[in-house]
């Protein structure tokens, strides 16, 4: 176990006494919500978790330590602080060497449930493959993590700000397995549907959890992508936020905003777009997804 990585002493136990364990991201913290709803939306997470039965090991770098469960006032920080780094594989080391402060993402959180030994993870979208990215190789760490590291991640599908076709293929090629959870349609984050046809379809926790024991016992080391819609009372349709998305994205080109820097803009963008609409989603589908992953977990165990 690295030095640098403390795992808060209820989870410690859980996870040697193989009790189940959802693993929860901080970028939506820190990053991807405006603040009060991030802290609000933070704490029911963990709290839809422990009502389906679960732990939920909401994940944060510290004064550059690992932190597999933060306290209530560590939350709190992060919600509320400046200058919080957006931490993935590529700078998740530098952050702990420096002592710095940091909200995982999709990638990093992977890395450190790994760690700990978490199995499964929820969070509201993964990255992909940005558009254009033929020309400016704008493709998230998510994609590559997925190939590597083997923690099964509940989402609502990728961010429909990226070029979906181009996600899909990416991760087809590193052979990453891509469930719709109910669904025979690839999710578009906000919206139920895409026009793309998810790979695989399994309609209970119970056949989720019995394919990723199977690929853990056959030695497949790529994690697992578990795609959940939102419901059908809280999904923006696909051709609404579609004008949306393309305004924000201009309006990110425009400013000449790149990186790590591009989603959160472009989140943010659209929640002023939609008159807070899209945050409403977002906030009930990542819910939806700790509720999917809590299950999962309680049937890994």
């Amino acid at each position: 176990m690295p030095a640098n990585l403390h795992i808060a002493p209820e989870l410690r136990d859980a996870i040697a006494e193989k009790q189940p364990v959802v693993a929860l991201e901080t970028t939506i913290v820190s990053h991807g919500m405006p603040y009060p709803d991030n802290l609000a939306t933070a704490r029911a997470l963990e709290e839809t978790v422990r009502a389906v039965g679960a732990i939920p090991a909401t994940i944060a770098v510290i004064d550059g330590v690992i932190r597999v469960g933060i306290t209530s006032s560590e939350l709190e920080f992060l919600a509320s602080a400046k200058g919080v780094l957006k931490l993935s594989r590529n700078d998740l080391a530098y952050a702990v060497a420096k002592r710095k402060n940091g909200a995982t993402t999709v990638a990093a959180t992977m890395i450190c449930a790994h760690l700990a030994g978490i199995r499964v993870f929820a969070t509201g979208g993964i990255g992909g493959v940005h558009r254009g990215a033929s020309e400016t190789f704008d493709i998230s760490a998510d994609i590559e993590e997925l190939s590597r590291t083997p923690v099964a991640v509940v989402c609502a599908g990728a961010k429909a700000l990226l070029d979906l076709p181009k996600t899909l293929e990416a991760l087809e090629t590193r052979g990453v397995p891509v469930i719709g959870y109910r669904t025979d349609e690839f999710p578009a984050f906000w919206s139920r549907t895409s026009g793309l046809r998810a790979p695989l379809r399994l309609d209970f926790a119970a056949e989720i959890a019995a394919l990723l024991q199977t690929q853990r016992d056959l030695g497949l080391s790529a994690g697992t992508l578990i795609c959940n819609p939102p419901s059908e009372g809280d999904e923006i349709p696909a051709a609404e936020i579609a004008g949306h998305i393309r305004k924000a994205v201009a309006d990110a080109d425009s400013r000449a905003i790149t990186g790590k820097a591009v989603t959160p803009f472009i989140l943010s963008r659209v929640v002023e777009l939609t008159a807070g609409r899209s945050l409403r989603t977002n906030i009930a589908l990542v819910k939806n997804n700790a509720r999917l992953a809590a299950e999962i977990a309680i049937q890994l165990t």
